[in-house]
């Protein structure tokens, strides 16, 4: 591949604090795992909107969560998972290719933002209410993502100070979630993204802590607490094996490492192109052109990217896979 790459650019520093809380607002990883002490127990509804959701259908989970949500009104996790289904889409609009890396990019306001932003509000609101009622750590958890979400997409939007803001309340929430129960991986993985990206970063987030007082980090125990996630988590799983293997591309340059943390993503939802298009880049960083270009050509041939047809839950949900077709071909002629 050609294209060059400056890991030392100041470009990345906005886009790291949005990362920070983006994976931590994940809550939704691999919810067919067994409850144990400490996990969230979903039920059969979540399940099947997130199965559907990582299986490359955000529009057809969203559908799902519109019923769930009128069955389940003063529930927080419905509309947690509606706006996480929705951010895919966000990340998929925004994605690019930059220092030979795919991730989202910067972008500005957009249709569709507001009813994002009222989603995590909801469930914030929710989860607050509940918390009135039952102080527990899943509760706090629930509160904790609710900022998170709303977090990356002002991280995203480049609005750094209210970002930080959403981010540090989200911190605070996460803490709370594990002085009630320090088992509960999931709120150790949002712990864990706080501590690895405020620690790895930049000149950006050093001026927000100075004037906003920003909790510091730290970059090893973060990597660690991730790793948790990956390992035990229930709601985080998915979510913390995406962005541990992101960031050890991106960050680490432990581009093996991050292969053999991100193919099992392909392994169980072979249909999202993202998790494909991961992998694939994963495997043009070590030189494997020939199994990127699997990879590559495995997007194009996905029946949502081939016809680029079917149902939608809201307008412009026909622009992700036209433009996941486009990010593949482009890799494939940088390897060629």
């Amino acid at each position: 591949m050609t294209i060059g790459r400056d890991t030392t650019s100041r470009s990345f520093a906005s886009a790291r604090l949005a990362a920070a809380f983006a994976a931590c607002a994940f809550v939704f990883g691999l919810a067919v795992k067994t409850a144990r002490a400490g996990s969230v127990q979903l039920p059969p509804e979540a399940t099947q909107a997130i199965e559907k959701m990582y299986g490359g259908d955000s529009d057809g989970a969203i559908a799902m969560l519109h019923t769930y949500e009128t069955t389940h009104p003063d529930d927080p996790l419905p509309y947690t998972i509606e706006a996480e289904a929705r951010w895919w889409k966000m990340y998929c609009d925004a994605a690019e290719i930059k220092w030979g890396m795919m991730d989202s990019q910067k972008r500005g306001k957009k249709p569709g933002d507001d009813s994002y932003f009222a989603l995590a509000d909801r469930a914030i609101q929710l989860a607050q209410a509940q918390i009135a009622q039952h102080d527990t750590s899943e509760n706090h958890l629930y509160a904790g993502v609710g900022y998170a979400l709303k977090t990356r997409l002002y991280g995203l939007r480049n609005e750094n100070r209210t970002a930080a803001r959403n981010g540090v309340a989200a911190r605070t929430e996460f803490l709370r979630a594990l002085e009630l129960d320090p088992d509960n991986a999931d709120a150790t993985v949002g712990i864990g993204f706080y501590n690895y990206y405020v620690d790895t970063l930049s000149p950006v987030v050093k001026f927000l802590r100075f004037f906003m007082g920003i909790p510091g980090g730290n970059k090893q125990e973060g990597l660690r607490q991730v790793r948790v996630g990956v390992e035990r988590g229930v709601l985080l799983a998915v979510d913390a094996r995406f962005y541990l293997a992101r960031n050890l591309r991106t960050y680490e340059q432990q581009y093996q490492e991050a292969l053999t943390v991100a193919e099992p993503l392909t392994t169980r939802y072979p249909q999202n192109p993202i998790f494909l298009l991961l992998v694939g880049n994963l495997n043009v960083e070590l030189g494997r052109n020939a199994k990127a270009a699997e990879y590559f050509n495995a997007v194009l041939k996905l029946p949502s990217v081939a016809s680029a047809n079917g149902g939608c839950a809201d307008p412009g949900c026909n622009s992700c896979p036209e433009h996941v077709r486009a990010l593949a071909q482009t890799f494939l002629r940088g390897i060629q």
